[in-house]
């Protein structure tokens, strides 16, 4: 393997780390911690979470995605072996649905944070809160795929 490979390889592992590793400690941790909280303290603070994670996120979506075009073009690109390409798809449906929950909804808790409108805020957080199990199923689907195919 090639020091470009082994760089690209750990750079990808590092962007879906960040990724993977925020959505379980904010749907695992922090969610729970803060179910105790009345509406007016937890929807500001899921609002300021929000805003530096999705940052970091979207740092790891760029990562991940030029390491593994990059990797996939090593690896053959459109004669690359298909767990590669379905890793590839998994991913791409997870950045479109970080996408969706980054300019979609998170905008919505914006606006329902600044209107003090508690009940608006809560659905959106309901939804963000959906949106990141799914990621999170696909993400592990994808780790098991890259694990579980390493003979092909």
């Amino acid at each position: 393997m090639t020091k470009a490979i082994e760089a690209a390889l750990f750079l990808h592992l590092l962007g879906v780390a960040v990724w993977i590793g925020g959505m379980v400690f904010a749907h695992f941790c922090l969610r729970p911690a803060l179910g105790d909280l009345a509406p007016q303290l937890r929807l500001p603070l899921w609002e300021a979470v929000f805003a530096r994670f999705f940052n970091w996120v979207a740092g790891a979506v760029i990562v991940i995605l030029l390491t593994g075009g990059f990797l996939l073009a090593q690896f053959g690109g459109g004669h690359a072996a298909w767990p590669l390409h379905a890793m590839a798809g998994l991913g791409i449906v997870m950045m479109l649905i970080f996408g969706h929950i980054r300019f979609g909804v998170f905008p919505r808790i914006r606006r329902a944070v600044q209107a003090q409108n508690w009940p608006d805020g809560a659905r959106a957080v309901g939804t963000v809160r959906r949106l990141v199990v799914v990621n999170l199923v696909l993400g592990i689907v994808t780790i098991g795929t890259a694990v579980l195919s390493r003979g092909f």
